[in-house]
């Protein structure tokens, strides 16, 4: 009988060393100077991202076991759904800023290295909390609830107005900011003073608006499993690939058009799920398949209502 492997703090260290190392091997070797990701690229990078998460699933299934495989895999899938919806919020931030195409990967690459922090302390702040305080998943469930309801009926990614974003308004008011871009720069001098570019505008609001993100998407993991580890790596292989998913998928907004409803109701299902966990428990494989047939179906009836669109117009 195979014997699991106990996750110690090495392998921590370990996956964070390889994740930095796979960051600075993409910004200082792939994308040393700004310029332009065309859309075959991303969809290459895209699946480069997709296939080391299923070989890390396929080591977690291995070293751990089923369980905990099939508990990434439910998660890392779920964190990935939430995150196109993400993209299409990225989408509208750039445009509002009027960022060029050859400007934007390295602002993503900085919203996501910053993505990754902020999350790491919210996922260990989640993690103390529920070991503490075990009614709080309650809180967690109603809340995804919520969101998920809110999601379909109070609007989503085509409300967000970057110009009342709170943090951006506080910047403003206590650091100088250019008006025009100075080529890929955050910081630049003029007269001898410094001054941020548009560009760090772009970055917090990029910043809060995952956080936002964040607080449906992290509760949503914690009703698959209640172990750190596997929180923490879903979410991360997830938030790697929202970059590159971001420059194959911004441009095709209208082909995902029942992904939000989609999104909803795993979000209620996972709500559910958590509210009921002490009665009744669903195993976490028929989660994953539960979340497979919900996301499945909403993106298949928006090809199906595009193709359909097309057909009329033709």
């Amino acid at each position: 009988m195979l014997s699991l492997v106990n996750i110690q703090w090495q392998h921590w260290v370990i996956f964070i060393v390889c994740i930095l190392f796979f960051l600075a091997l993409d910004l200082g070797v792939f994308h040393r100077h700004a310029r332009v990701v065309r859309v075959k690229e991303a969809l290459a990078w895209t699946s480069v991202w997709v296939c080391l998460s299923l070989i890390f699933a396929g080591a977690i299934w291995h070293w751990r076991g089923a369980a905990e495989g099939t508990e990434f895999l439910t998660g890392y899938l779920i964190e990935l759904s939430l995150s196109m919806d993400n993209v299409f919020v990225i989408a509208l931030i750039f445009g509002y800023f009027k960022i060029p195409r050859q400007y934007q990967h390295e602002v993503l690459f900085w919203g996501i290295l910053g993505a990754l922090v902020m999350r790491g302390i919210m996922i260990c702040g989640g993690a103390v909390l529920v070991e503490r305080f075990h009614w709080v998943l309650l809180i967690f469930g109603a809340f995804l609830i919520y969101s998920g309801f809110k999601m379909v009926f109070a609007g989503g990614s085509d409300d967000v107005d970057p110009s009342k974003n709170v943090m951006l308004k506080w910047f403003r008011k206590f650091f100088p900011v250019t008006n025009e871009l100075h080529g890929e720069h955050f910081v630049v001098k003029i007269d001898g003073k410094r001054f941020f570019t548009p560009l760090v505008m772009v970055l917090i609001v990029v910043e809060t608006t995952d956080l936002i993100f964040a607080l449906d998407s992290i509760p949503a993991i914690f009703g698959i499993t209640q172990n750190k580890f596997i929180i923490f790596t879903s979410n991360v292989f997830a938030i790697l690939g929202l970059r590159s998913m971001y420059f194959a998928l911004a441009g095709a907004v209208e082909y995902f058009r029942y992904l939000k409803i989609g999104l909803s109701v795993v979000l209620i299902f996972i709500g559910v799920k958590m509210l009921i966990a002490d009665w009744f428990h669903i195993n976490t494989a028929i989660s994953l398949g539960v979340v497979v047939v919900i996301l499945g179906t909403s993106v298949l009836a928006s090809l199906i209502n595009r193709w359909a669109q097309k057909s009329k117009k033709n």
